[in-house]
C-alpha cells in the first residue's frame, strides 16, 4: 500500500493536471461537468483540495471531457486512493451494517395510523410478514449472494405492493453476517450512485429503491447500468447483493427493444435488467391471506385492522401504506382541491421531476376547474386548498406534501466565459410533492387526457429546470400541440438543455437559416453537446462542403466527441493524408469510440481493404473485442481461414467469446476433442455459451450427469439459456418427462422462454387451466409473448371464444397486445364485426394502434365525425410503443399546424 506522503503528493497531482486541462479548454467547472456528463458537485469535489479522491467513473469522464491521457490519470487516482486492486485498500466502501438501518430510512411505507402504529418506545412499527411467491425467488438471491455469488434483482410491480419491505426482510439475516448497506441518495441518487458505486466493497447490499432515479436519470443511468454491471462481474468486490424497485412502467421503458431509426437511451440499462426482474403481485391470494389471518389473530393490531377492510381484494399492503384512505382523498375532493392533485399528476406523468413549485400548480390549477366552480373561487381558494391537501391519511401519507429544498452547498462557479443563460437562482416559493400511490393513479386513470390551456402556460411561465421543459416539449409534440412544443422548446433551449438546442438547430438548419442554426450548435457546444455540430458538418460532408465540414468537425472534436473523430479521420483518408487519419483513428480508441471505430472497420473489410481494417482493429485490441468482431464479420463473409486467424488473435488479448468460437470451429472441422478444450477453457473463464456448448457436446456424447452439471453451472452464473437448451434436445429426444424437469427448474429460475415451452406442453396435453396458470406466471415476470402466442393457438385450434376471454384478461391486466392481434386475425378472416368489438375494447384500455386502426375502418364506411374524435382520442393519448409506426404520420396530415390543447386545431401561426 501506498504511505501518506505519496498519496497526498498524487492526489495533489492529479487535481493540478485536471484543472490545467479545464483551464486550457476554456471551461468553468459548470461547462465542464456538462461536457462530462458529471454532476456539477462531483467535478467541485474532484478539482477542490479538500475533496475526497475522485471515483474512476469521474476522472474517466473528466479525462475523456479534456482530451488527456486517462492512464495516467488512472493510475494517479490509484496511488492516491492507495489501492492495490479494485478497490480502496483498508476502507469497507460506502454504507453501514445493515443492523444499523431503520426500515423506513430506507422507504418502506409506514404502516398504519393511531396507537397501533407505533410500539412501546414511540417507534413506528411494522405490520408481521407475510412471505408470498416472490420472496422464495429472494431468498435465494441472497443465499447465492451470502455464498460468494454476486447478484442482482429488480422487484417490479405498482406502488404500495410491497416491493421495499420484501427486499427489507430478504437482506435482514445478511446483518448475521456481517454485510453492510448502502443506500445512495444525497445531493442526489444518481449523482450519489455514480460517485460512490467505484468503492462499493464485498459484502455489501446496493440499495437502489425506485430504480428510475438511478437508471432512468438522463445524464448518468447508462453509466450508472455500467458501473453496476462493473462491480458484478469484478471478482476482487464481490460479493454483492443489488436490490431495486420499479413501477411496471418504467421497467417496460428500460426494456423495450426502440423503434427502428430511434435512439436507444437504455441499452446498457435493459443488458442490466434482462433476467433480472422479479414481479411483485398487486394483491395477496388466498394463502398468504390465511397466513396474515394467522399472525392478526395472535396479536398483530396492524394486520387485523387492514384485514377488516382488505380481505376480499387481497389489498392488503395497499390498505396499509394508506393508499385507499389517499384515492379516496383524490375522489372525493371538489373544486381546487381536485384541481391540484390533477395538475400535479399530469406534471409527473408528462416528465416534470418530483419537486413541484407553487407558482406552477397554483396558475395550471383554475383551467382543471368547471365554469361553476371557478366563479366560487376565493381570494384565499390557494391556501385552503393546501392546507386539505397538507392533512394526512390513514397510514400517514400526505396527497401532496410539500418539501425542502436541500441546499447544494458547493463553492460559487467562476463568472461564464460565454454567452449561455445563467443558472436561475433558487425559488422562494415552496415546492410540494404528489404521494407516490396518486401519481402511478394519474398514470393509469387520466393516460387518454391532455392537459387543458393553463397547464402549459404555467409551465412556460414558471418553470425553469431544463429537463422539465424539455419532457414537456416532447409531450406536447408527442400529442400534436406542436404551438406550445415549440415554446417550451424554447424554454429549454434558453435554460441550457442541449436536447432543445440540438433539436432546435436542426430546424434552424432544415429551413435554410444556417448562421442561425451554427449558433443554436455553439450554445449546444458550451454545453457540452456535440451532436448538432456533427449533424451540421455532415450536412455539409454531403454536400461536397468539405473544408467547411472539417472546420465543424474539428469544433466537435474540441468538444469531445469520438464520432466527429472518425468522420474527420474518413476525410483525411480520402484525401490522401493516412498519416493523419491513422493518428485521429487512435485518438478514437483513445477515447473509447470503439464503437464508431468498428463500423469503419467493417466497411473497409468488406470493401477488400483487409489489412487496413486489421490494422485499425488492433489499436483497440486490450481486450480482442474489435478483433472479435471482424473475425465474426470475416466468418459470415465465408472466410473461415481468415475468421480463424483473428479469433486467435483476439483469445490472446483475453477474449473468451473468440475462444467459444474457435472452439465452435474446431467442432464444425470435425475435431471434437480440440472443441470441447477450447470450450472448457472458455467455460473455466466465465464464458456462459461456451458452457452451453459443452453441455450439448456431454448431451450427446451421452453423459447426461455431465451434462446436467454444466447447465447448473450457467445458473449459477446468472444465465438459464442452458438449462432450456437441454431440455429442448431431451424434448426433442421424446424424454418428456426429463424435459419438463429442467424446464420447471429454469422457470423457478425466471426464465419466460421456458415457461412457455411448459405452456405449450400443457396446452398440447390438453390442460388448458395449467397452461393459463403458466402464462400468467410468464407474464408476471414481464413477458407477454407467450400468452400471445397461447391466444393465438386456442383461435387457430378453433376456440375462439377461450381465446378471446384470455385476450380479455390479459387486458384487463394491462396488456392490450393479444386484443389488437387477435383483431387483426379476425379481419383478415372477414369477421368485421368481432373485429370492431376486439379493436374497440383494446382502444377502451389504452391501446393506441387500436384506436387508429378504429379510426380508419370509421372513415373508409363514410363516418367521418366517429373518425376525427377517434383520432383526436390517439393525439391526446400520444404515441405509445404499441404504434407500427409514429402517430404523427396521421396527425401532420389531419392538423398540418397541429392541436390547441383543448383538442381544436391549431391556425395557422409562425415560430
Amino acid at each position: 500500500m501506498h504511505e501518506g506522503p505519496d498519496r497526498d503528493a498524487a492526489h495533489a497531482e492529479l487535481r493540478r493536471r485536471l484543472d490545467e486541462g479545464r483551464a486550457a479548454a476554456r471551461l468553468n467547472q459548470t461547462q465542464l461537468a456538462r461536457r462530462a456528463g458529471l454532476g456539477r458537485t462531483t467535478v467541485s469535489k474532484a478539482l477542490s483540495p479538500q475533496g475526497d479522491v475522485p471515483s474512476v467513473d469521474t476522472v474517466t469522464a473528466l479525462a475523456g471531457a479534456l482530451r488527456l491521457p486517462v492512464d495516467q490519470l488512472l493510475e494517479l487516482r490509484r496511488t492516491a486512493a492507495g489501492e492495490t486492486g479494485g478497490v480502496s485498500v483498508g476502507l469497507p466502501g460506502p454504507g453501514r451494517p445493515i443492523g444499523e438501518w431503520d426500515p423506513h430510512e430506507l422507504e418502506v411505507h409506514p404502516a398504519g395510523t393511531g396507537p397501533t402504529a407505533s410500539g412501546a418506545d414511540g417507534v413506528r412499527a411494522l405490520p408481521g410478514y407475510v412471505p408470498r411467491g416472490h420472496d422464495r425467488v429472494l431468498a435465494e438471491a441472497v443465499t447465492a449472494a451470502a455464498a460468494g455469488r454476486s447478484q442482482i434483482l429488480v422487484l417490479v410491480g405498482d406502488s404500495s405492493t410491497g416491493k421495499t419491505r420484501a427486499c427489507w426482510e430478504a437482506v435482514k439475516p445478511l446483518a448475521q453476517e456481517g454485510w453492510r448497506l448502502w443506500h445512495p441518495f444525497d445531493p442526489t441518487r444518481a449523482e450519489a450512485a455514480l460517485e460512490d458505486l467505484h468503492q462499493v466493497g464485498p459484502r455489501t447490499v446496493v440499495w437502489l429503491n425506485e430504480a428510475q432515479h438511478y437508471l432512468g436519470d438522463p445524464s448518468f443511468g447508462e453509466r450508472i447500468a455500467a458501473a453496476v454491471h462493473r462491480l458484478l462481474t469484478d471478482s476482487e468486490r464481490g460479493p454483492v447483493l443489488v436490490l431495486g424497485t420499479l413501477w411496471p412502467e418504467y421497467a417496460h421503458q428500460y426494456t423495450a427493444l426502440p423503434e427502428p431509426g430511434r435512439a436507444d437511451p437504455y441499452s446498457r440499462v435493459r443488458e442490466l435488467l434482462a433476467s433480472h426482474t422479479l414481479s411483485v403481485p398487486g394483491t395477496f391470494d388466498a394463502a398468504a391471506l390465511a397466513s396474515a389471518a394467522v399472525l392478526a389473530k395472535a396479536g398483530d393490531a396492524l394486520l387485523a385492522d387492514t384485514l377488516s377492510r382488505a380481505r376480499d381484494g387481497g389489498r392488503v399492503t395497499q390498505d396499509l401504506a394508506g393508499a385507499p384512505a389517499l384515492l379516496d382523498r383524490y375522489q372525493d375532493a371538489t373544486g381546487a382541491v381536485r384541481a391540484l392533485l390533477e395538475v400535479a399528476m399530469d406534471a409527473r406523468r408528462l416528465g416534470v421531476g418530483l419537486r413541484l413549485p407553487y407558482p406552477f400548480l397554483t396558475d395550471a390549477a383554475p383551467g382543471y376547474l368547471s365554469e361553476a366552480d371557478y366563479d366560487r373561487l376565493t381570494d384565499d381558494w390557494a391556501e385552503q386548498a393546501y392546507a386539505q391537501l397538507a392533512a394526512p391519511v390513514h397510514g400517514q401519507q400526505v396527497p401532496l406534501r410539500r418539501t425542502t429544498r436541500r441546499p447544494a452547498w458547493s463553492p460559487p462557479a467562476p463568472a461564464p466565459t460565454t454567452n449561455t443563460a445563467p443558472p436561475p437562482p433558487p425559488s422562494a416559493w415552496p415546492v410540494f410533492r404528489l404521494a407516490d400511490y396518486l401519481e402511478q393513479h394519474g398514470r393509469t386513470t387520466r393516460q387518454h387526457l391532455c392537459p387543458p390551456a393553463s397547464f402549459w402556460h404555467a409551465a412556460h411561465t414558471h418553470l425553469t429546470h431544463p429537463n422539465d421543459l424539455n419532457n414537456l416539449a416532447e409531450a406536447a409534440v408527442n400529442r400534436h400541440r406542436l404551438q406550445w412544443a415549440h415554446y417550451l422548446r424554447q424554454a429549454a433551449a434558453h435554460h441550457g438543455q442541449t436536447d432543445a438546442l440540438v433539436r432546435l438547430a436542426m430546424v434552424r438548419e432544415s429551413t435554410g437559416d444556417r448562421e442561425g442554426a451554427k449558433a443554436l450548435a455553439r450554445r449546444a457546444l458550451e454545453h457540452g453537446d456535440t451532436r448538432a455540430v456533427e449533424r451540421l458538418a455532415e450536412r455539409q460532408e454531403e454536400a461536397g462542403n468539405w473544408e467547411e465540414a472539417e472546420t465543424l468537425y474539428r469544433h466537435a472534436i474540441d468538444g469531445g466527441s469520438a464520432r466527429a473523430l472518425i468522420h474527420l479521420a474518413e476525410l483525411r483518408e480520402n484525401a490522401g493524408d493516412r498519416e493523419e487519419a491513422e493518428t485521429l483513428y487512435r485518438r478514437v480508441a483513445e477515447h473509447g469510440g470503439v464503437l464508431g471505430l468498428l463500423h469503419v472497420i467493417t466497411v473497409k473489410d468488406e470493401a477488400g481493404d483487409r489489412d487496413g481494417a486489421e490494422t485499425l482493429a488492433r489499436l483497440t485490441a486490450d481486450d480482442g473485442h474489435t478483433l472479435y468482431q471482424l473475425a465474426v464479420s470475416r466468418e459470415a463473409a465465408g472466410n473461415r481461414e481468415g475468421a480463424t486467424s483473428l479469433y486467435q488473435q483476439a483469445a490472446d488479448h483475453g477474449s473468451t467469446n473468440a475462444l467459444f468460437r474457435l472452439a465452435v470451429l474446431r467442432g464444425l472441422a470435425g475435431d471434437e476433442e480440440g472443441a470441447e478444450a477450447l470450450a472448457r477453457r472458455a467455460a473455466d473463464r466465465g464464458n456462459v455459451d461456451a458452457l452451453r456448448q459443452l453441455t450439448v457436446m456431454r448431451e450427446k456424447a451421452g453423459d447426461r450427469d455431465a451434462a446436467e452439471s454444466l447447465a447448473h453451472q450457467a445458473v449459477g452464473r446468472g444465465s438459464t439459456t442452458v438449462l432450456v437448451s437441454l431440455a429442448e434436445m431431451r424434448e426433442e429426444a421424446g424424454d418428456r418427462e426429463s424435459s419438463t424437469a429442467l424446464y420447471q427448474q429454469a422457470a423457478d429460475h425466471g426464465d419466460t422462454n421456458a415457461l412457455h415451452h411448459l405452456t405449450m406442453m400443457r396446452e398440447s396435453a390438453g390442460d388448458r387451466n395449467g397452461a393459463e396458470a403458466l402464462v400468467r406466471q410468464a407474464a408476471n415476470h414481464g413477458n407477454t409473448l407467450a400468452l400471445l402466442q397461447l391466444v393465438m393457438v386456442r383461435e387457430s385450434a378453433g376456440h375462439p371464444d377461450a381465446a378471446e376471454t384470455l385476450a380479455r384478461q390479459a387486458a384487463e391486466d394491462g396488456s392490450t397486445t393479444a386484443l389488437t392481434r387477435l383483431a387483426e386475425a379476425r379481419e383478415q378472416a372477414g369477421d368485421q364485426e368481432s373485429a370492431t368489438a376486439l379493436y374497440r375494447k383494446a382502444a377502451d384500455h389504452g391501446n393506441v394502434s387500436a384506436m387508429t386502426r378504429l379510426a380508419n375502418m370509421r372513415e373508409q364506411a363514410g363516418d367521418h365525425e366517429g373518425a376525427e374524435s377517434l383520432y383526436l382520442q390517439a393525439a391526446n393519448h400520444g404515441h405509445s410503443p404499441d404504434m407500427p409506426f409514429p402517430l404523427s404520420l396521421l396527425t401532420s396530415k389531419r392538423w398540418p399546424h397541429g392541436l390547441d390543447p383543448d383538442g381544436t386545431p391549431t391556425p395557422p401561426w409562425q415560430p
